[in-house]
């Protein structure tokens, strides 16, 4: 949601009305899924769209975005709209559904739907025309209403036309229909919903807040968005960006990258598939830091299937996450605080933070913007990886804070951070110590913490 601030008003005012900024229900409902799986597949002489909802679904993923039409226009769907799509394929002798068979594959193994559309559309020639923008609109339609429920509509960043040729979008149009006809799906990356990280490499920023200015243009229109928002900055949401903002708003990050160094697959690239170090170096710089990881599978096109090079290395990364993520060690720690929220604890004492539960949380009041929490583990525990998680449903708020450890009879410092949104993992040298305490040093309004997780990875990972 977009909150106004009213122009003349200090720093302080500013800082205040972004700590109580919130995300919508679908954006919350999209953040919780941590990790998705993009497939670029272009045309479909032969596609095996179950093997890829099982794949994603056997790898930890919550969702799968494929490209029903890319930028050459064609559609990998029996569109009514075109002729240049699957009808024309030998596929199934051109009675192929890819959307269609991907959307049962989805069902079947659990995982939700995600369709990429892109607007720009070497093909139509009704491109660069008023009558475009129908045509756009009647392929979004079928889409979303030929094929279920559809979690996330995505529109690539890159919407120029061929031959410098330049299209007019309807982009509130677009958005309108799509919160018509599915009204949980998030609108990423040119929408309101959910913006692009700003890179393709894999990280989200050290910093990374998805409460950011929105400036003083309609937020909903994403040509004005383009224009007045960069969203390649290295940063998007501290103080000195929002000092004086007229409105802010709720826009958190999607990472999207390639397990390969294309989009799409290339057989050269065989040998190239990113290697274990590098899928978790992407992991804790996306999932860990704040965004969604949206993490690309090309499959190769002669088998319809995505590699067996890349599903092994998939597996393997599942393997190791499963093993640091399965015991919390601070899960159940007798938990002191500083502040508690009008001295309740029983609703928001330190140990909502250790409860395992989603919906609980500890806080102080609202004028508290600096305090203490404590965990007393009840013995020796060794762990190298921490988890934050804010509350977000009250703001992200957190601005620095520390991790310490008690080690010979006083504390030391183990990480310090910034931001923590949703979802921050940090990483370090394994430490062993029988009490933990985390210092919250700044933030917007009182902070609150539903997790504090202590874990370990393996080693040799």
């Amino acid at each position: 949601m977009t909150k106004s601030v009213p122009t003349g008003k200090s720093l302080l005012n500013v800082i205040e009305a972004a700590g109580r900024i919130t995300p919508s229900a679908r954006q919350l409902a999209w953040q919780a899924m941590e990790y998705t799986c993009f497939i670029h597949f272009f045309e479909a002489d032969v596609a095996d769209a179950d093997q890829w909802a099982r794949v994603a679904r056997d790898a930890g993923m919550k969702m799968v975005v494929l490209t029903a039409k890319h930028h050459k226009g064609y559609c990998l769907w029996p569109t009514r709209t075109t002729d240049f799509s699957v009808r024309r394929s030998a596929w199934k002798n051109g009675q192929g559904d890819v959307v269609g068979d991907l959307a049962a594959a989805c069902r079947k193994y659990g995982l939700k739907l995600g369709l990429y559309l892109s607007p720009w559309d070497f093909h139509e020639p009704s491109y660069g025309t008023p009558a475009y923008n129908d045509f756009f609109k009647a392929q979004l339609r079928e889409l979303l209403t030929g094929y279920g429920e559809v979690h996330e509509v995505w529109f690539d960043g890159h919407y120029g036309g061929p031959d410098g040729g330049k299209q007019n979008y309807d982009w509130n149009g677009y958005y309108d229909l799509i919160r018509q006809l599915q009204p949980e799906a998030v609108i990423a990356i040119c929408g309101p919903d959910v913006r692009w990280v700003g890179n393709e490499k894999g990280f989200a920023r050290e910093s990374e807040w998805s409460v950011v200015p929105a400036g003083a243009f309609d937020h909903d229109s994403i040509k004005d968005n383009f224009a007045n928002f960069d969203l390649m900055a290295p940063d998007l949401g501290s103080r000195s960006q929002i000092e004086g903002a007229r409105q802010l708003m709720w826009y958190p990050a999607e990472v999207d990258v390639s397990i390969r160094p294309s989009w799409d697959y290339k057989p050269a690239e065989d040998l190239k598939v990113k290697s274990l170090h590098d899928l978790l170096d992407i992991y804790y710089w996306s999932v860990g830091r704040n965004s969604v990881l949206l993490l690309n599978l090309p499959p190769d096109p002669k088998t319809g299937r995505i590699p067996d090079l890349d599903v092994a290395r998939l597996m393997e990364l599942r393997a190791v996450l499963d093993a640091t993520y399965k015991t919390n060690l601070a899960l159940g720690a007798r938990a002191s605080a500083s502040h508690v929220r009008n001295g309740n604890a029983d609703r928001f004492g330190a140990d909502m933070a250790v409860d395992g539960k989603s919906d609980t949380f500890w806080a102080p009041d609202e004028g508290v913007t600096a305090a203490t929490l404590e965990f007393d583990l009840g013995g020796a525990r060794t762990f190298n990886r921490v988890m934050l998680q804010e509350q977000v449903t009250e703001g992200q708020r957190i601005e620095e804070y520390a991790i310490d450890g008690w080690c010979e009879g006083q504390w030391r410092e183990i990480a310090r951070g910034t931001t923590v949104g949703y979802k921050w993992l940090l990483r370090f040298d394994p430490v062993t110590t029988e009490k933990v305490r985390l210092r919250i040093t700044q933030s917007r309004l009182g902070p609150t913490l539903k997790t504090f997780g202590l874990f370990i990875e393996p080693e040799g990972c």
